[in-house]
């Protein structure tokens, strides 16, 4: 709330200059026989709400009370947008393929061209929020999420191909600037190489006429995706890039989220998280500030731990921890980013040490790697 008291200039009858005192209209003395008339009943009653009326109405005019839920409206349109969480790693991979391109950058292109809409245009023919025609997917498309196919309609597929796009645009200008055929900032330059081609920067030498509302519209979007380019959005001590703290380290990737063939039963299905190779007995941390939820011994899972992270940007986080040798916390504690939980062992259904980790977002689960990977081991 605002301390700051409202001060009324001091008018000519409130000076206290006896000299300034304004003149007393002239009117008939009373003689000193006769008192003076005290305020009648109707006066009693009408002048003092006549004064709070009149006191009111002053008072709002000056601005009144605060508001105490003031509107933020304007506060929450410079914060990041709000994005579906599950696509923030995706981002960070895709950027991190190369210096010109920050996530900013990225999440704001897709705004400008789909506004985060997986509908397909028809008359052009592309889909997905990243707008890709089926001759363009065919050059930049993979399965990146590891899902078993590639789509332009698969969000984490569309945002590592735009970055891979994105980032090969911005390997020709740059040096094309070097070579001297080109003057301007790398990350206009690469824009307006995704928006009007290559060859159309190096005609020009610098961003031609017909990129040039192209550019302005993604740079107007840019400030809303800013978030995601520093360290600490998503409040993790993990490394830049990811949201998420190494549970155990370092990261050895021994079998990938995806489909497989289970080693021990032979039924191929969906591998609902990522094995990290580790001894016997290696300390497992909480990958993020959570609530554990679950801790004890399953069939399949063996000593296994569920921690809630509640919330992020309207999706619930969990992360498990599977496969354990000792559980080292307990159900209903909150930990903290990097705080011991359990060991690593081959409980369950295991061939060997090691950490099933897994991340489930609003019950479904989901590559880990690029919520704990930055570089996408």
């Amino acid at each position: 709330m605002n301390d700051e008291r409202l001060t009324v200039a001091p008018t000519a009858d409130d000076t206290d200059d006896p000299s300034q005192e304004p003149e007393r209209p002239e009117g008939p003395e009373r003689g000193p026989g006769r008192k003076r008339r005290g305020p009648g009943p109707v006066t009693l009653l009408l002048l003092p709400a006549l004064v709070t009326v009149t006191g009111v109405a002053a008072f709002l005019a000056l601005g009144g009370l605060p508001d105490p839920w003031p509107d933020d409206s304007d506060a929450k349109a410079s914060t990041a947008a709000d994005i579906d969480p599950s696509y923030v790693p995706w981002l960070r991979k895709a950027a991190s393929a190369c210096t010109v391109l920050e996530p900013s950058v990225l999440a704001a292109q897709i705004d400008q061209l789909s506004g985060w809409s997986d509908d397909s245009d028809d008359l052009s023919g592309q889909k997905g929020i990243a707008a890709f025609t089926d001759s363009e997917w065919r050059t930049w498309g993979k399965d990146d999420d590891g899902n078993g196919h590639a789509s332009p309609r698969d969000p984490a597929d569309a945002i590592m191909a735009l970055g891979r796009r994105d980032c090969s645009l911005a390997e020709k200008v740059t040096g094309l600037r070097t070579e001297g055929r080109v003057n301007g900032d790398l990350v206009e330059l690469t824009l307006a190489a995704y928006a009007v081609g290559p060859d159309a920067v190096t005609g020009a030498g610098r961003v031609p006429a017909a990129a040039k509302t192209y550019l302005a519209e993604v740079q107007a979007l840019v400030p809303r995706y800013e978030a995601l380019d520093r360290e600490d959005s998503g409040g993790t001590g993990g490394p830049a890039g990811a949201l998420l703290t190494a549970p155990v380290s370092p990261l050895t990737i021994t079998s990938p989220f995806g489909s497989r063939e289970h080693p021990l039963t032979g039924v191929t299905k969906l591998h609902t998280g990522v094995d990290f190779a580790a001894p016997q007995g290696a300390q497992v941390v909480a990958a993020r500030r959570g609530r554990v939820v679950f801790a004890a011994l399953t069939s399949a899972y063996g000593n296994r731990i569920v921690i809630d992270h509640g919330t992020i940007q309207g999706k619930r986080v969990e992360t498990t921890y599977s496969h354990l040798s000792a559980l080292e916390t307990s159900v209903g504690q909150t930990v903290e980013a990097g705080a011991p939980v359990g060991r690593v062992g081959s409980t369950g259904l295991s061939t060997g040490p090691h950490l099933h980790f897994e991340v489930i977002l609003d019950g479904y689960y989901t590559d880990p790697r690029p919520w704990v990977v930055p570089d996408g081991v």
